[in-house]
């Protein structure tokens, strides 16, 4: 089964706990995100993750219908 993007962040980050240090939330927050937000995480609060893991999980993945599709890298530049 695919992660969701939230199930990848906290695997990055190192668990729950961690992720939830890592963004100023408490671990509470975070299962509550991955087990019964009917909506996801909170618009602040992605922009928080992606921030806190140098963008290897985006504000995108995790809420685009706030933030929409990730852009596209520009034609003949490599991602960073």
């Amino acid at each position: 089964m695919k992660q969701s993007p939230l199930e990848r962040a906290i695997h990055l980050a190192g668990g729950q706990s961690a992720l939830a240090e890592k963004i100023h939330r408490q671990q509470g927050h975070v299962h509550y995100w991955l087990r019964h937000a009917k909506a996801g995480v909170p618009p602040q609060a992605a922009i928080d993750i992606e921030n806190a893991l140098d963008g290897k999980v985006t504000r995108h993945e995790l809420r685009p219908d706030i933030f929409g599709p990730a852009p596209s890298t520009p034609t003949g530049e490599e991602a960073a």
